[in-house]
């Protein structure tokens, strides 16, 4: 089974001038091209009892014994194929900063506070629709000494399998309205502007739940002209 390649410049490049990091870490040769086997466009395969009922890997708000500091947002979307169809019982993972932009992490020594009610990881399988949700807490900004005076944005890291591994797909949300996306590297290592836009998540208010939690809604592409932008 083959796959439409993406629009040129959806993805950013491994060496990213202003993204000083990927200097260190990018190849050194062009990548080479290997066609898919078996094994690639078959597995993997993720159901909804992977996760263990009543483990609510969902719901980031309760940690610990305790409630989460800081501003609950839901964040739901659906996961697409390339042609637009649902992709279900697709794997989703996130990891993100708590409400003020430090991750429950040894490698982070921000001197902002952690919260010990927040771990900030979460896990959910979307449903037959390809439909996944999180309740979660909005993330803080953070410096990340890139460059003189470097703030990240508020963002949330995903990580996602589709129905095979080569439907992989790693990348950030964004947040509307964020002063922080004009000046940050990361998020304009993408080319494309209209690809970086598919980055930023869309308020909505249906899905807000009244007097508890605002709502965003984001969707994923898996490959396609129309492809969620990767983001590590």
């Amino acid at each position: 089974a083959g796959y439409r390649r993406e629009t040129s410049g959806v993805h950013p490049p491994y060496d990213h001038p202003s993204y000083t990091s990927t200097h260190k870490r990018a190849p050194r040769h062009a990548p080479v091209r290997i066609e898919h086997t078996l094994s690639e466009i078959t597995g993997p395969r993720f159901a909804r009892e992977t996760l263990a009922p009543g483990d609510n890997q969902n719901d980031m708000t309760h940690f610990n014994g305790g409630e989460a500091l800081g501003e609950r947002i839901v964040v739901t979307g659906r996961v697409l194929d390339e042609d637009g169809r649902a992709i279900p019982h697709t794997m989703i993972e996130i990891w993100q900063a708590n409400a003020a932009g430090r991750y429950a992490h040894a490698e982070d020594q921000h001197e902002a506070p952690l919260d010990p009610h927040f771990a900030g990881i979460g896990r959910a399988i979307t449903d037959g629709r390809g439909a996944y949700r999180f309740m979660t807490i909005k993330p803080g900004a953070y410096p990340w000494r890139n460059h003189h005076n470097a703030w990240r944005p508020n963002h949330i890291h995903f990580s996602l399998f589709g129905p095979s591994f080569a439907t992989r797909l790693i990348t950030q949300m964004y947040f509307p309205g964020d002063p922080l996306l004009a000046l940050d590297p990361i998020f304009n290592s993408v080319p494309d502007n209209s690809a970086r836009e598919r980055l930023i998540a869309t308020f909505d208010i249906e899905v807000t739940i009244p007097e508890h939690a605002l709502g965003y809604r984001f969707d994923f592409v898996l490959r396609g002209r129309a492809a969620t932008p990767t983001l590590s």
